[in-house]
């Protein structure tokens, strides 16, 4: 009989894609300059290391996380093994504290965030990935936009706590996607209501797995916001993956802008009474 795997090692896909795709194949030490990837240009030897320990017997634990915490995005960095060796060693935990490891992560992220968010091509191409996918159901026609809500009240609204930094990161990249849009609609296109068919369609599928069964759904969708906009970035990435393996890892990345965008049209979650 083997190990049963510790729930905070079983990471999303889109959590493994979004690491990857913005470690730029660096190690996030600043004092390191090792590649992720070998010389041969497909081993990995890049290592996931908790921030905070994903178990009692690991350096800088924190009892109060739950384990979707601790594998969570913003408790993960990607580093050389050397260096995760080093930084994992109990031994070592005072010289790497958790407020050190989160600023190399954020510091080492945002310069490739940035190259990224530069490259209008990358969010085409993710939108056209969604428009190219199979879901199961996009009979919607709830498509009016809602461009003018308070962010924080609908973080708050639907009781979002894993997933706060993330849109509230991303959401800086809404006008880049109005102007795709506008852009698209410009040329009599329908590709921007066909995305958030398909967005809202993978919603309502996600939503549905919690709140069946439960006598209050709006307090049901609380209990599981993250758990829910997690579920719509894995079926999403799954879904351009089956069907376009052409496309490059930084595809990912635009995935995610484009559904943090959907959230703030009221296409993800629900929208404060």
């Amino acid at each position: 009989m083997g190990t049963k795997k510790n729930k905070a090692r079983q990471y999303k896909p889109a959590t493994v894609r979004r690491l990857d795709t913005l470690s730029g194949n660096q190690c996030a030490d600043p004092t390191c300059d090792k590649p992720l990837i070998a010389k041969d240009g497909k081993s990995i030897i890049s290592k996931i290391c908790h921030i905070e320990a994903a178990s009692p017997d690991g350096a800088r634990y924190n009892s109060k996380q739950s384990d979707d915490d601790r594998r969570h995005f913003d408790n993960l960095i990607l580093l050389c093994d050397e260096c995760h060796t080093i930084i994992d060693n109990k031994e070592n935990e005072g010289e790497y504290p958790v407020p050190l490891l989160k600023k190399w992560k954020k510091d080492h992220e945002s310069i490739q965030l940035t190259k990224l968010a530069s490259n209008p091509t990358l969010l085409g191409a993710a939108i056209n990935a969604i428009i190219s996918a199979d879901f199961e159901d996009e009979t919607l026609n709830d498509l009016a936009d809602t461009n003018s809500f308070d962010i924080a009240k609908k973080l708050e609204y639907n009781a979002i706590k894993r997933n706060k930094p993330l849109i509230e990161e991303y959401k800086v990249f809404y006008a880049k996607i109005s102007s795709i849009y506008k852009e698209l609609e410009d040329q009599g296109s329908f590709k921007k209501e066909k995305l958030l068919r398909k967005i809202r369609s993978a919603y309502l599928k996600a939503k549905g797995s919690y709140v069946q069964g439960a006598k209050n759904e709006m307090d049901a969708i609380r209990e599981h916001a993250d758990d829910i906009i997690e579920d719509i970035e894995d079926e999403l990435l799954k879904s351009i993956t089956l069907d376009n393996q052409n496309y490059a890892e930084d595809l990912s990345f635009g995935i995610t802008m484009v559904m943090v965008d959907a959230f703030m049209r009221c296409k993800i979650l629900e929208e404060p009474s």
